[in-house]
């Protein structure tokens, strides 16, 4: 991400002009008296363990509501309100928005918290009336009258939230903050420089930049990627927490199989990845995981059933992040089905090296994702769903494509492949919820990232049209251009146009 600050701070003049700031530094126009920060952005800030459905109307706000809380003494504070606007407001309700503010003012960590009890913690406060700040101080709160969904956008983005806390000496303090996709918030006024500069041995900020190391180095984008994540971590804490995501993507992917049912919200939408998993196995059972993956990989292997098998896996984990399932932001939760769905494919039908395959496969996807967030956006409240299934399918085509020994232009050449064929995809959820079109659009971004790379380890890159720095600027462009009633609002596409019994929120 790139910022443009003076003095550690905003000016009035750029304060929230991202994209325009992002134009400056691209055409290289002076910027006098101003500090230019380049955001270093870890594998780990692209991929975080969460719960559903949403990284930027549920993740975010959790995030921003527990900053905000953790920067005050409770013990002081006798009432909390909430403001929410632009697309927080309009699909809050139905991707949780109020119930991950409630969690994150309550105190709990969306990494750890049993999500079966999710439900229970929110029915307490709502008939309570009684919110306990990080699980130990009471103030009174009612969801239905602390909680605002005001019909309004601030300018500065479409994902803005306002905390207002009232302190028993009449102090009033306010807070504003903005989700910015994937998980990622900023708060109004503060500084962004990082407190601790981190410097990579091989920043990257384009594809030109990533050509640049790897033609000096001779090194594939995964090992690049590595390189940098040690300027963070020691190699075995970047392997245990490479396996924890792995682990939590596998077991979305399981649990998705095996649960049937119907999903919440009102839409009625039925589960489908555990009938076609019991119709791909043909009803054989597993008593575990480790089994289960045997039994796909004996099962027949025809084009037709590896098709159905990369869409269960990516159905499997969008039914879990619409239940409020644990999930991994991949880079955000309405596109956490692809990779995982590819990276299983890969694992299940073609020749691998198991944990070490893995480890690269989500380096390679990540610094594709970072190059989409650092150039473009990874919000749909932003960009459209091209920021998010399109980012998601072009990181799962770069991260199969190294795995399938593709050099690391054939790597970049699929990643651009995938978003060339999601430019423009519009974000118009039915009801504000995570379910239709979303979930099916995973599968889509699944096959599309497998059919990309398969392209590209057949094509030569030198004869490509389109670069991927090209491809991204055009895909900043275009959500630029698109209307805001296809940015994450129901206002417009599916979310209108298809009938439903319940009204939206």
């Amino acid at each position: 991400m790139l910022f443009i600050l003076e003095n550690g701070n905003f000016t009035d003049s750029y304060r929230y002009n991202f994209a325009e700031a992002k134009t400056m530094i691209q055409e290289n126009t002076s910027v006098v008296g101003k500090k230019i920060v380049l955001e270093k952005i870890s594998v780990f800030d692209i991929f975080k363990i969460c719960i559903g459905p949403s990284s930027s109307h549920t993740m975010g706000p959790w995030v921003a509501a527990t900053t905000f809380i953790n920067s005050i003494e409770i013990a002081e504070i006798n009432s909390i309100q909430v403001k929410l606007f632009g697309s927080l407001s309009k699909t809050g309700k139905g991707h949780g928005t109020d119930i991950a503010v409630m969690m994150g003012l309550s105190g709990y960590d969306f990494k750890t918290i049993d999500v079966h009890k999710v439900t229970d913690y929110v029915v307490e406060i709502q008939n309570n009336s009684i919110l306990k700040l990080n699980e130990n101080y009471s103030i009174p709160f009612k969801p239905d009258l602390n909680i605002e969904f005001l019909n309004e956008r601030l300018p500065q983005h479409a994902n803005a939230l306002t905390f207002i806390a009232e302190l028993s000496n009449g102090e009033i303090i306010e807070e504003t903050f903005y989700s910015i996709g994937g998980g990622f918030i900023l708060q109004e006024g503060k500084d962004l420089t990082p407190k601790e500069q981190v410097e990579f041995p091989y920043p990257i900020q384009s594809e030109k930049d990533l050509l640049d190391h790897i033609s000096k180095t001779g090194m594939n984008i995964s090992d690049v990627v590595l390189q940098n994540e040690l300027a963070i971590r020691n190699l075995s804490s970047i392997k245990k927490e490479i396996g924890d995501i792995w682990n939590v993507m596998l077991e979305c992917i399981y649990k998705g199989c095996q649960t049937p049912g119907t999903l919440p919200g009102g839409l009625n939408v039925k589960r489908r990845a555990a009938d076609i998993n019991a119709l791909l196995l043909k009803d054989e059972v597993s008593s575990n995981m480790q089994e289960w993956m045997q039994l796909i990989k004996k099962s027949d292997q025809s084009f037709t059933n590896i098709i159905k098998w990369v869409s269960c896996f990516a159905l499997a984990v969008n039914e879990e992040n619409a239940s409020f399932g644990r999930i991994v932001t991949a880079p955000t939760n309405g596109a956490a089905g692809v990779i995982p769905a590819v990276l299983m494919y890969y694992l299940c039908f073609c020749e691998n090296k198991g944990d070490e395959d893995i480890q690269k496969f989500l380096m390679t996807a990540a610094e594709m994702g970072c190059l989409f967030k650092k150039g473009a956006t990874i919000s749909a409240a932003m960009g459209g769903c091209q920021a998010e299934i399109g980012v998601s399918s072009a990181m799962a085509a770069g991260a199969l494509t190294e795995r399938m020994g593709g050099t690391p232009k054939q790597v970049l050449m699929a990643t651009e492949i995938a978003m060339e064929h999601h430019l423009g995809l519009t974000c118009d959820p039915i009801m504000g919820l995570v379910q239709v079109p979303c979930i099916e659009r995973n599968t889509m971004g699944a096959i599309k990232a497998i059919t990309a790379s398969q392209i590209a380890l057949s094509s030569d890159p030198e004869m490509a049209k389109v670069s991927l720095d090209g491809i991204i600027k055009t895909m900043k462009e275009t959500a630029m251009d698109m209307n805001d009633k296809y940015k994450e609002t129901s206002e417009g596409g599916l979310a209108i146009h298809v009938s439903v019994n319940v009204p939206e929120c």
